[in-house]
């Protein structure tokens, strides 16, 4: 019985008649998703690609965009040859007119698990062997603290994912203060493959160890309820705040770390006069800060003591890098752990997102596998990962990055592989118009979402489960051999194929794929991989013996890993890689970029858009999390994720009094609105939100009315979440700076959700 691995899990697929009947978990898996069962009916369901597609007007127009039509335009059918001729032909026609710089490949996605089979190697190492496109850099999950976090601890992407191990929390921790709390829905995930859940085990652990939990969220769901935790429910997006008054606290009672402060950070007095209103004239005293939060002050300051009477951990969930000024509150962290004099002690310090993944505080080395080579990108051309519609609408405009000066390229063409921007993207309404405004939109998709419809030329991909790969990533250590359980469906073909036959036709076929086909790449990444993991005492069997087998399990540490341990027992022999080598606790350098929305040191400054507003046109504010039954949008059409919708349309959940003085009751289809537009939901009532605060998991595949414009039928939030940036630092995402209100619809003429219908197509 073959194996397949995803990034939620590993399953053994049932087929019968050459369709999967079930998603039987992994026997190693303690705790497996329920997600893999989201296959089960869909990979030849009506939603599939099922032949290479061309948008019919832009068929007519011979490449040239007529306005507004994409996503509400027909397709026609075509054969693969011609498909192929007209994806070469438009490369040719824009590097030619243009140059490279005028394509845009984000590609931003997690497409699939497989190390070869990984559709943003696959497009960027082919991009590359053309001449290179416009790229993006970081990402929506973090992108303000990916900025912000290597200019106070000198890295991020180095420890992100080696952060201290659970088991060094049960065995040497106290306190467990989680802002935003530890989701273990979250923890379903893991880039790459997962072999193993360990998050749910981790906690229950902790607890029975005696750890105590603080879940500081508007969500009592944040955290399991078998932890006990106590509830702070903060109003949203005032985190730093909150932050803020804990440090005012340490320095007025004189319980922080002076000695560590001295020795390990640098700037700590400059931070202090902001604490104490000596640079503003606003000392940040648990008063002020619970004016804000809406907390208690005597809860701060009982929060602060606790703190720094016992080893504590705190940790920042990743969610609050994506609101207004996102890169503050994971900065204020830091310092908050820096003043407790913490920091690399075991089961204590900082974390960033324990189960954000399953990897993190999973007690595993970080592991050297090899990945597809992407070669060098010719083109210096770039944009922030969520300035896509600003790029689009604003060619040759100026952006401020991390304290550089840019300019937008002029995109003609948009080359999509792997990834969904009407997904992850913020104020869709806004995207759709920008989307019009390149020449030619090119995608690889194996069912029809809101990507595809939006596309020009349409490539259909193969599953995960019609391929064979190599299923092992840096972030688990479980190998797995990934068999296909059944032949690809309809015209569907491999990204390495199609890109190997666009090789051909621009003529660097050799270039791409150096003369081997799939088989002969998976056993080169494969060799590399062994040979470099037999450096760090690692072993691995043989290429064919692995296949055999069908999975293969490296061990975990034998140490818990303890974050800036090094750090902590010697900083000059063991310096960060900051200016200073130290903390940076104020940054000269972020200072000198003299942006007015991130100063020099953490500071709380008020979203545009927040509760504690004087003027609220929209008095509830909307959280937009990650779902539970899918991973960001994959999968949205198959059982699973169909099971948890209401009457089809996705899931608004409110506080009872929210809902009893708007009349809504369970179940009914609500309207949720702003400036932005409009979604549809079914409502859920439960006492585990904060009064005034609204959630909905993302994930919805974007289904706009044509009758009604700026509508969602099936309930994507991110309609209603804005295209706003971090700050001029990062330039991330900031959507959960988002208000709205709802409204009660009659279920009389409700529209129909189709999302997950195909658009009409023309046979060859």
């Amino acid at each position: 019985m073959g194996l397949t691995t995803t990034h939620w899990g590993t399953y053994y697929p049932q087929v019968e008649k050459g369709r999967i009947t079930e998603m039987l978990p992994f026997s190693e898996d303690p705790d497996p998703s329920e997600i893999g069962a989201g296959f089960v009916g869909v990979l030849d369901a009506p939603s599939r690609v099922t032949a290479p597609m061309a948008r019919k007007g832009w068929l007519e127009r011979k490449g040239l965009a007529p306005a507004g039509r994409r996503g509400r335009d027909s397709f026609v059918e075509l054969d693969w040859q011609t498909a192929l001729d007209l994806v070469a032909g438009e490369l040719n026609r824009v590097r030619t007119d243009y140059g490279n710089q005028a394509i845009f490949a984000g590609c931003y996605g997690w497409a699939s698990a497989g190390r070869f089979h990984h559709a943003q190697s696959q497009i960027h190492r082919f991009l590359n062997c053309i001449g290179g496109y416009t790229k993006s850099v970081n990402t929506y999950s973090f992108a303000a603290a990916e900025v912000i976090v290597p200019h106070v601890l000198g890295d991020f992407r180095g420890f992100i994912y080696n952060q201290t191990s659970w088991e060094s929390i049960i065995r040497d921790g106290s306190l467990f203060v989680g802002f935003g709390g530890v989701p273990l829905k979250n923890g379903q995930i893991n880039q790459g493959g997962t072999g193993k859940h360990i998050q749910r085990q981790r906690v229950l652990e902790a607890r029975q160890a005696g750890i105590e939990f603080v879940n500081i969220s508007p969500l009592q769901e944040d955290m399991l309820d078998d932890l006990g935790a106590q509830w702070m429910a903060i109003r949203p997006n005032t985190d730093t705040a909150l932050i803020l008054g804990l440090c005012y606290v340490l320095l007025n009672e004189g319980l922080h770390n002076k000695e560590f402060l001295a020795s390990h950070c640098t700037g700590f007095d400059r931070f202090a006069d902001y604490l104490t209103g000596t640079a503003d004239g606003q000392p940040k005293t648990p008063q002020w800060a619970a004016a804000i939060c809406d907390l208690a002050p005597e809860a701060i300051t009982s929060l602060a003591r606790n703190m720094a009477s016992r080893p504590t951990m705190i940790s920042l969930s990743w969610s609050l890098t994506r609101q207004a000024y996102g890169e503050q509150p994971i900065w204020a962290g830091i310092v908050l752990a820096a003043m407790l004099g913490q920091i690399g002690l075991p089961g204590s310090g900082i974390g960033l997102g324990y189960s954000a993944v399953n990897r993190v505080g999973h007690n595993l080395e970080r592991l050297p596998f090899a990945a597809l080579p992407q070669g060098i990108n010719s083109v210096s051309d770039f944009i922030p990962v969520a300035r896509i519609a600003d790029m689009l609408l604003e060619p040759g405009g100026d952006f401020d990055y991390n304290g550089g000066h840019h300019s937008y390229p002029d995109v003609k063409l948009v080359y999509w592989a792997g990834g969904n921007p009407f997904h992850h993207h913020q104020d869709l309404n806004r995207l759709v118009d920008a989307w019009q405004k390149p020449e030619t939109v090119i995608v690889h998709e194996w069912c029809w979402n809101a990507l595809a419809k939006h596309a020009d030329i349409v490539l259909p991909v193969t599953t995960p489960l019609e391929r064979r790969d190599l299923g092992f990533a840096p972030l688990d250590n479980y190998m797995i051999s990934m068999e296909p359980a059944i032949a690809p469906v309809a015209g569907a073909r491999d990204d390495f194929e199609i890109f190997a036959d666009l090789a051909r036709k621009c003529g660097v076929e050799e270039r791409f794929t150096e003369g081997r086909n799939a088989e002969e790449w998976q056993a080169w990444l494969y060799d590399v991989s062994r040979q470099r993991l037999a450096k760090s005492g690692f072993e691995m069997p043989s290429y064919s013996d692995f296949r055999e087998a069908g999975w293969h399990k490296l061990p975990e540490r034998q140490t818990p890993e303890i974050l800036f341990q090094d750090f902590r027992k010697d900083p000059l022999q063991h310096p960060l890689k900051t200016p200073s080598g130290k903390i940076e606790i104020y940054s000269e350098t972020v200072a000198g970029f003299a942006y007015e929305d991130c100063l020099g040191h953490p500071f709380w400054r008020a979203p545009l858009e927040w509760l504690g507003a004087e003027d609220i046109s929209y008095p509830l504010h909307l959280i937009s999390h990650q779902p539970r039954t899918k991973l960001h949008s994959q999968l949205d059409q198959g059982p699973v994720s169909a099971a948890a919708k209401i009457k089809g349309r996705e899931v608004v959940t409110l506080n009872p009094v929210d809902a009893a003085s708007r009349q809504i009751k369970e179940g009914d289809i609500v309207r949720i609105f702003n400036q932005r537009g409009a979604i549809l939901a079914g409502a859920k009532v439960s006492h585990t939100i904060r009064q005034g605060v609204v959630l909905m998991p993302t994930g919805a595949w974007f289904d706009p009315d044509p009758d009604r414009d700026g509508l969602c039928k099936h309930g994507n939030p991110n309609v209603l979440a804005p295209d706003r940036p971090t700050s001029r630092l990062a330039q991330g995402p900031a959507a959960h700076s988002c208000l709205v209100e709802i409204a009660v619809l009659p279920e009389a003429g409700l529209p129909e959700v189709s999302a997950h219908k195909p658009p009409e197509i023309a046979k060859k």
